[in-house]
């Protein structure tokens, strides 16, 4: 017998059983097991980097900058996956790119200098961006626009528990370790996933065929602005809000750990409701929540001295971000289902766009005043709330 699945409760269809009689099981299972070991990846080397650079490689703002542009030149160059799909299938992609990014960041603590740490960035960004396009086609590729803010939601919370993990490990064995330690350790890990995704036989299910090559169109204008302003505001975040941090504040690796854990223990319980969220209140409402936080925390940044302040701003904007899923759930509902790989490819390049520029721009500003690229970070909040304001789903999706 069939089990009922009400359309309005998706998690319904979620359940294992019902996942087995479709055939998506080991496609979830894919993704969860990626997604785990290319998040865990990047919190390393985010959590590591910036202490890395200033204590081993002795870099400044400028010198960081221009490291963190480098970092975003594949997200830039991610359109040119649909070309790879030419010779491998996605999963087998997805794969080979989480292989990459554990490659790049076994290999950082190695090369405590500003041209190592910028080719190990390189190496390692390759296949983090290389892996998110394809993680994201996947997901709306196999599951319905019900299903899909769920799915997306939940392997964000599992992430953000290996997340956990990883931070609780650099915790207590960063001194003991050493950076070089902890880089080739977490490397090494999120490598062996790569290899396991390698040799799992590819998902068979019921999809429709993708187109391989690179387009834009004029209906899809809005998911690509948004995608746009997105990439530009993740940027502020990732390199000066740490930054400011480690900086200003004095921050140890041990409290950016600690920042990170709390972070990843609150979205792990906080994502499965933003997916719960989208389908109950829609994706305007959501995004117009995260770019008026976002303004605020900005703001905060630019103009507190206290690092407990700047320390729960942090907090408060990495749990803002989450709610970005919605862009990519907007672009599901209104796109044609043979546009998903390509959509998301050419998003994920549109998002890197500015983010080539932003840090290197960013740091010449900080030169001049610190607080310069969080007043653009309010800038694009604004311009964000406006252009959220123009969307619009269909009434009722299909299940």
């Amino acid at each position: 017998m069939k089990a009922h699945l009400d359309p309005a409760r998706p998690e319904h269809a979620l359940t294992r059983t019902a996942l087995r009689a479709t055939g998506r099981h080991d496609i979830l299972l894919f993704l969860l097991v990626s997604t785990i070991a290319s998040t865990a990846g990047i919190q390393a080397w985010q959590t590591l980097i910036n202490n890395f650079a200033v204590e081993s490689a002795h870099l400044g703002a400028d010198a960081i900058g221009f490291v963190q542009s480098i970092r975003e030149v594949p997200g830039f160059l991610s359109m040119l996956v649909i070309y790879v799909l030419l010779i491998l299938s996605e999963q087998r992609a997805a794969s080979l790119s989480i292989l990459v990014l554990g490659i790049g960041l076994a290999a950082t603590g190695y090369f405590p200098s500003f041209w190592g740490l910028t080719a190990t960035t390189l190496i390692m960004s390759t296949g983090f961006h290389y892996y998110e396009p394809l993680n994201q086609s996947l997901t709306l590729q196999h599951f319905n626009t019900f299903e899909a803010p769920v799915v997306l939601s939940r392997i964000r919370a599992v992430g953000a528990l290996a997340n956990i993990a990883v931070g609780i490990l650099i915790y207590f064995m960063a001194d003991a370790m050493g950076y070089k330690g902890m880089f080739a350790l977490v490397g090494a890990a999120v490598a062996m996933v790569g290899l396991w995704g390698l040799c799992k036989k590819p998902c068979e299910t019921n999809v429709a065929p993708q187109k391989k090559k690179m387009y834009l169109r004029r209906k899809y204008w809005l998911y690509y602005l948004l995608t746009f302003l997105e990439g530009s505001r993740r940027q502020i975040f990732i390199v000066f809000a740490v930054y400011l941090l480690v900086k200003k504040f004095d921050y140890s690796i041990q409290s950016i750990t600690i920042l990170f854990v709390i972070n990843n223990a609150i979205n792990y319980f906080l994502n499965p409701m933003i997916g719960r969220a989208i389908n109950r209140f829609g994706e305007r409402q959501l995004l117009s929540i995260e770019y008026a936080g976002m303004i605020v925390v900005f703001l905060v940044y630019a103009y507190t001295d206290s690092h407990i302040i700047a320390g729960t701003m942090f907090v408060l904007d990495y749990l803002l971000f989450n709610f970005n899923v919605g862009v990519r759930t907007y672009y599901q509902k209104i796109a044609a289902p043979e546009d998903m790989a390509s959509g998301m490819a050419m998003g994920f390049t549109i998002n890197h766009i500015a983010a080539v520029v932003v840090p290197v721009l960013g740091g010449i500003l900080w030169m001049v005043d610190y607080k310069i690229p969080f007043f653009i970070g309010v800038g694009l909040g604004i311009v964000s709330l406006a252009f959220t304001q123009l969307i619009r789903t269909p009434a009722k999706a299909q299940a």
